[in-house]
């Protein structure tokens, strides 16, 4: 049933049967008895038929609808299997660490799986040290940290750099102030991230060095969730610029606010894996695909 689909959709596109014949490489008479048993199986009718003029019914642009994303989807399928005979990367494990999952995974794994349909990206995640250790292991092929690592036997790409804002509602007090300082949190309702990340530490020596006591109302290890509830329950947080997309602001009603202090939270969000070579052909290809996502100047 699926050619007779394609020759229907070919119909609906030349819009005659005379010149689809054509096209097909196909005797007329025979082109409308492929059409005719089509209607037969499907037990609707397709056309309405003026003389030599067709017009879609309403089941007919159901039809082609469908008729259009099965050719789609054949096609991504060929070309899927091509790429698997042709010996492209079937398998590769990418360590993550959980801030980086959320603010960098997205966008590498469309990319990757765009490129290359036919691997399988296995996902293991964990904090920094313990997906450093994965890679030195050997338990993934790959790991994206959210920090830079100096571990012996380990290549360290540099991605990008973030640093931590201060994100409120677009209603909170605070974004009428013209300035803010590291005081402005004293006491301040926030949720923070969950304890035992870098993100976490990093945002307690903040509070340390600058003498900082905030109202902590909640512990999340979820971005997502964070934003989520800041405008509920009129709190602020501090989260990575990187992931803090117009969209994302934007469409929940959250402002990011600088504070001077906050650039001296600057980490390095890093590509690892080992130096000594002998990576997969999906490693491989896993790290052109992340520096051409990341890095797309460098030569």
């Amino acid at each position: 049933m699926f050619d007779d689909l394609d020759i229907f959709a070919a119909v609906v596109e030349h819009s005659s049967l005379n010149r689809a014949s054509r096209q097909l490489n196909l005797s007329q008479p025979a082109l409308s008895r492929k059409i005719s048993k089509l209607e037969e199986r499907l037990g609707v009718a397709l056309f309405n038929r003026f003389g030599k003029r067709l017009e879609l019914t309403e089941v007919g642009r159901l039809t082609y609808t469908y008729a259009l994303e099965q050719r789609q989807q054949r096609s991504k399928f060929l070309e899927a299997l091509s790429k698997f005979k042709e010996g492209e990367p079937q398998l590769v494990t990418l360590g993550a660490s959980l801030t980086t999952l959320q603010t960098t995974l997205p966008p590498l794994v469309n990319a990757y799986m765009e490129k290359y349909p036919a691997t399988e990206l296995k996902l293991i995640t964990g904090k920094t040290h313990e997906i450093v250790s994965s890679v030195s292991e050997g338990k993934a092929d790959l790991g994206i940290i959210a920090s830079a690592t100096q571990e012996p036997g380990l290549r360290c790409i540099p991605l990008f750099e973030d640093q931590l804002r201060l994100v409120v509602s677009e209603h909170h007090p605070l974004t009428l102030s013209a300035k803010l300082t590291m005081s402005d949190l004293s006491r301040l309702p926030m949720i923070l991230f969950s304890k035992g990340t870098w993100y976490r530490r990093m945002t307690d020596e903040l509070f340390q060095r600058s003498g900082v006591d905030p109202d902590v109302r909640m512990e999340i290890d979820s971005f997502e969730a964070i934003v989520r509830l800041l405008p509920t329950i009129k709190a602020a947080a501090l989260l990575p610029k990187s992931y803090l997309r117009p969209e994302l602001l934007n469409g929940g009603g959250l402002v990011s606010l600088h504070i001077k202090e906050l650039e001296q939270t600057q980490r390095t969000t890093c590509l690892i894996h080992p130096s000594s070579g002998g990576l997969s052909t999906a490693a491989r290809c896993l790290v052109q695909v992340t520096e051409d996502v990341f890095l797309p100047g460098r030569e």
